[in-house]
């Protein structure tokens, strides 16, 4: 049986153990920061707690896993998705984590708690700026990748010829840009016309064909602009 004294000094230190986490995660301004990780950890080790002094065969680990399962829930209410990309996931790594330390708190391992801690910490504050420069570095690769577009107007047929000029004339003050073909359909309308260019660039130039695509979205009697890369297609 536990005493009131063991039950309070494992209290506290979870609670400051997913202080110092949720210390970090406050100050970069995240989801789920200083009193969620708090609570987290101090909740985790409160269950491994009552399995412990409830004893009779009681068997902590059972708990344990139950505490993971649970944080799992908690975890997803602070993922979320954002076009193709999704926020959140280190946010809700954290919060496990804090749970791992409320547990082994819980338990009684002391030094192990505090060095799991140490170890959130330590993830945080050095690998986040390798992180960063990781991601920039292949966007500079990414950057400087030969990349063919497809770039496609819709309008009426009697500013066809009017808007082929137009295009010529903007790929034509851009050197890093190359005109590969020019091509009209009607698309069995005769009223219409859908000019489509084939246009390679020597490096990525994504920034370029929107603004491209947005001057020539404002014309009139365009009724649709788009540039496609790689399968992925961008309307204006």
């Amino acid at each position: 049986m536990i005493t009131t004294y063991e039950f309070t000094t494992r209290i506290a230190l979870a609670a400051s153990l997913g202080a110092a986490i949720g210390i970090e995660r406050q100050w970069r301004q995240k989801n789920a920061g200083l009193r969620t990780n708090t609570l987290v950890s101090l909740g985790s080790t409160a269950f491994i707690l009552l399995s412990v002094s409830l004893g009779n065969g009681a068997d902590p680990s059972r708990v344990a896993a139950q505490i993971v399962s649970g944080i799992g829930f908690l975890g997803a209410g602070v993922i979320m998705k954002d076009g193709l990309s999704v926020q959140g996931l280190n946010t809700a790594a954290t919060i496990w984590c804090s749970a791992a330390v409320g547990s082994l708190t819980g338990i009684g391992l002391y030094g192990e708690a505090i060095i799991v801690s140490a170890a959130v910490m330590i993830t945080h504050v050095l690998l986040r700026p390798l992180g960063l420069t990781l991601n920039r570095l292949q966007s500079l690769k990414s950057f400087n990748i030969p990349t063919d577009y497809l770039f496609t107007i819709k309008c009426k047929t009697e500013v066809e010829n009017h808007l082929r000029i137009m295009l010529m004339q903007h790929l034509g003050n851009e050197d890093s840009l190359l005109l590969k073909s020019l091509t009209s359909d009607d698309n069995d309308d005769p009223s219409i016309a859908i000019i489509t260019a084939e246009i390679k660039a020597i490096t990525s130039q994504d920034s370029l064909m929107e603004k491209m695509a947005s001057r020539l979205t404002i014309e009139e009697k365009v009724t649709k602009v788009s540039w496609e890369i790689m399968g992925t297609q961008t309307d204006l």
